[in-house]
């Protein structure tokens, strides 16, 4: 008798491209990715939906070509956000524990009390993420129940994002016949599937240069601190090619892609490059060196508007003290670590998502990271590893909420 199996779904709606990927759960709570489909996508700007028909259709066409590879249907999918509208802050919250002893009633209650921060009025919560509890002044507890107490503090970082980005998202996915299950922080997913344990304990940012937007994300004792998108990233660099060179946004993004290169001392960068010309002129050849001078201050403007950023939230590059790990498409160029070595004074790597079953080898790419991470929250990691325990929900109704609360006080 064959077993039912078990299918998980996540969908990384980019600005430049929308991925899809099918897993399949194993026994022992492995996934096997069994479908890929990747198509580009020209919807959204800077993460946000700019028009919903194109966007769904890029959607419908990456779900079904993953869904043909996999040979199986899906109906729900883990889908991930990003956008200049990301805020992000910390809270804490204290009640008393109940019977002396911690349950699971009493963390909700304390994670609950933390939620009442005030957000703007266009706002909804994301996430919450416990950060660790303290239990009568004992700090570091990760595991709280069944510890004896009389009080429990918990720490938590909410995420916040405007309910008309995320109301758009879900319109587009629902225009494919899909259902959304979880809505994820894109940077959350990034640093769940290329960082380490060792990484998160003693502090790291996760830089993820995508398409339109640049994530980042803090990890301290192992937990998430500080989020954060700056709606710059790999296609601004493309239109600086694109003047600089005086050829199609196409070629110049091919240009970019195949030659492109971060850091103008390297060595061997006197080969020439073909570069197409706008109209019927004929196409000229220039070195990459002067490739490298144009892309180089662009990707160093971003790396110091990241810099910028984590000295803002309070995240010096003290506290960072593993490095930085970049991932995403604009990750590749040649040059990139040496760049963000010289601009943060750390030590840097590329984050390549975990090995995984099934089509492993295609996927070991920083352009996956975000929908490999997606994936792992789909299967429902658990909260600690600073995934969202608590991720945005429709709301449950008023009378609901009542009965939950007596049963919770009486």
């Amino acid at each position: 008798m064959v077993k039912n199996k078990k299918y998980i779904s996540a969908l990384d709606i980019g600005t430049s491209k929308v991925i899809a990927l099918i897993g399949e759960v194993q026994d022992d709570n492995d996934i096997h990715i069994i479908g890929l489909g990747e198509t580009p996508s020209r919807g959204l700007k800077a993460g946000m939906v700019t028009n919903i028909e194109t966007t769904a259709q890029a959607i419908k066409v990456a779900m079904d070509e993953a869904q043909l590879m996999a040979d199986a249907h899906v109906d729900s999918v883990t889908t991930g956000m990003a956008g200049n509208h990301i805020r992000s802050l910390n809270s804490q919250g204290v009640v008393k524990i109940k019977d002396g002893e911690v349950t699971q009633a009493d963390i909700d209650r304390a994670v609950e009390t933390a939620k009442a921060v005030n957000i703007p009025p266009d706002h909804d919560i994301l996430h919450t993420v416990v950060q660790e509890f303290i239990i009568d002044n004992q700090p570091g507890v990760k595991e709280p129940i069944g510890m004896s107490g009389v009080r429990l503090d918990t720490r938590i970082h909410i995420i916040t994002g405007a309910v008309t980005a995320m109301q758009n998202i879900q319109k587009c996915v629902n225009r494919c016949g899909l259902h959304i299950e979880h809505m994820i922080l894109q940077p959350l997913a990034s640093g769940q599937a290329v960082l380490t344990e060792d990484e998160k304990e003693l502090g790291v940012c996760v830089i993820d240069i995508g398409g339109g937007t640049t994530d980042i994300a803090v990890y301290t004792n192992g937990a998430i601190r500080h989020t954060a998108v700056i709606p710059v990233a790999g296609d601004l660099i493309t239109k600086d090619l694109a003047q600089a060179l005086r050829t199609p946004h196409s070629a110049a993004e091919y240009i970019k892609i195949h030659h492109g290169v971060a850091l103008a001392t390297m060595d061997g960068l006197d080969d020439m490059i073909e570069v197409p010309s706008v109209g019927d002129r004929s196409p000229r050849q220039i070195s990459r060196r002067v490739l490298a001078s144009v892309i180089g201050p662009r990707v160093e403007e971003i790396l110091e508007l990241v810099l910028n950023e984590l000295r803002r939230s309070g995240f010096p590059e003290e506290v960072l003290t593993s490095g930085v790990v970049l991932t995403g498409g604009a990750s590749l160029l040649t040059g990139m670590v040496d760049l963000a070595e010289d601009v943060f004074n750390l030590p840097a790597r590329i984050g390549v998502p975990q090995e995984m079953g099934g089509v492993s080898e295609r996927i070991r790419n920083p352009r996956f990271a975000t929908a490999i991470g997606l994936l792992q929250a789909a299967r429902g990691d658990d909260g600690r590893a600073g995934m969202p325990v608590h991720a945005a929900e429709p709301k449950a109704s008023v009378l609901k909420k009542l009965q939950e609360w007596f049963k919770n006080n009486f």
